[in-house]
């Protein structure tokens, strides 16, 4: 396994919406696992292959902290095929937005049908903070991100701050 860069917004590679897997195989598994490596490196809850880089349909996700163990969740072409009428305020955070957070309103349940990393389908139905978390994932691979979900105004403000984050970055690396 390894540990992937991760793309910080603003980049177009975020806003793309991702091609469906079309077999799950080792070259898939593969990413999936650097995925999990990456986002457990970060740390993070959630990645998205598009943040990653990978123009796919995949997702991996993992709400237990540390000293649980792990409990990760494996997607690949996930899609939500039913979502409550109830609501769930969450402050969300995002990999790709580093160090900028906003309360975002989403279902508070979803039911969620996907493949497992061995190709075989599944269907769970989820709730509060991993179901807050597996829609954000989700929303990577149509091309939103969680602050599409903000006023303009809002979203603008953050988007500038981390285009002058990323220059910053890149000062830093050249006179490195």
């Amino acid at each position: 396994m390894a540990s992937l860069p991760i793309i910080v917004a603003p980049d177009p590679r975020l806003k793309v919406v991702c091609e469906p897997v079309e077999t799950v195989d080792d070259a898939v598994r593969k990413v999936l696992d650097d995925m999990l490596e990456t986002m457990y490196d970060a740390p993070g809850i959630g990645l998205a292959a598009p943040q990653v880089g990978v123009q796919k349909r995949m997702i991996v996700a993992d709400i237990s902290r540390d000293e649980e163990g792990h409990n990760a969740y494996i997607m690949v072409n996930p899609e939500i095929v039913w979502e409550s009428e109830e609501v769930l305020d969450y402050e969300e955070g995002c990999l790709s937005l580093p160090e900028h957070y906003a309360e975002v309103t989403r279902p508070e349940r979803v039911q969620i049908k996907f493949l497992d990393r061995n190709g075989k389908e599944r269907e769970i139905k989820v709730s509060g903070l991993l179901s807050t978390c597996i829609q954000h994932e989700i929303d990577h691979l149509d091309g939103v991100l969680f602050v599409d979900h903000l006023s303009n105004l809002r979203r603008s403000l953050i988007l500038r701050k981390l285009q002058k984050f990323k220059k910053q970055q890149q000062k830093k690396a050249v006179g490195a």
